[in-house]
């Protein structure tokens, strides 16, 4: 087995998977909220590959190293020079502030996640802070969800005016309906991506903790923290890379076809 077609073929699909994570992130350069992703490369030099052959095993036969093993499969040996595409991981640098002036739209400074529900319950957690109001008074995120206080779904109800203040509160014709529920991870940047800024805990995240004292900044928005220059520069860091492999994997594939064509010949 020629390992060198198999090391070029791992670097070209993880090239392609970086190109997914740099194309995703500047999808999402103007949604608020969001954080960039970081791919993260594994090599697996302990990993035993195998190839699948349609040979029948027969029962009780004693098996080499290099013979059929189980289901039909015979070990390759492992790719300690070669790496795979494991995940993508967020980064946690604070977004760009904008001032949008409307009541409902907060910002978080610091560490810390809105909590949000869909309507089947599901709970997931979000930095953007554009909130509004549905025809039932309930406060929602401008896709649509659930957005948790302490004390659940926050109601607003039919109220002249509507504010959220620096503490996370939010004041109903003057009067504290709620707080935001604002929660923090042990690993937050493990957090996987839903959708948008849209996040989902993990075991890798860990658990929600509530954070004591959050700190918002009223009537302003964080924007996405991708920088459009270092995403192209990633892009076509990829680009290249992904280039060069497939060139690897053709001169390997072509050396391999002379030697089958010369030992045939001799």
């Amino acid at each position: 087995m020629n390992r060198g077609l198999y090391c070029a073929a791992s670097a070209m699909l993880v090239q392609e998977s970086m190109h997914d994570v740099v194309a995703n992130n500047l999808a999402n350069v103007s949604t608020a909220g969001f954080r960039g992703r970081i791919p993260v490369n594994k090599t697996f030099p302990d990993l035993l590959m195998d190839r699948i052959e349609n040979i029948p095993v027969t029962p009780g036969a004693t098996t080499g190293p290099n013979q059929i093993r189980y289901r039909g499969k015979i070990p390759i040996g492992n790719l300690a020079l070669a790496n795979v595409f494991s995940e993508d991981t967020m980064t946690l640098k604070q977004g760009a502030m904008h001032v949008t002036d409307a009541p409902l739209d907060a910002a978080i400074v610091g560490d810390g996640f809105f909590v949000v529900q869909d309507g089947a319950g599901n709970t997931f957690y979000t930095r953007s802070g554009q909130f509004q109001i549905n025809q039932e008074g309930q406060l929602l995120t401008h896709d649509g969800l659930i957005v948790q206080g302490e004390g659940g779904p926050i109601e607003i109800g039919e109220a002249a005016s509507v504010s959220i203040n620096s503490e996370g509160q939010v004041l109903v014709d003057g009067e504290v309906a709620d707080t935001l529920q604002v929660v923090t991870f042990e690993t937050p940047t493990w957090l996987k991506q839903i959708g948008g800024s849209l996040l989902a805990a993990n075991e890798q995240s860990g658990n929600p903790v509530p954070v004591e004292m959050p700190s918002l900044v009223s009537r302003t928005l964080e924007q996405s923290n991708v920088d459009v220059v270092s995403e192209m520069s990633r892009m076509i860091e990829a680009s290249r890379a992904y280039e060069a492999a497939s060139k690897a994997l053709m001169t390997h594939d072509d050396e391999t076809g002379r030697l089958i064509s010369s030992f045939m010949k001799s």
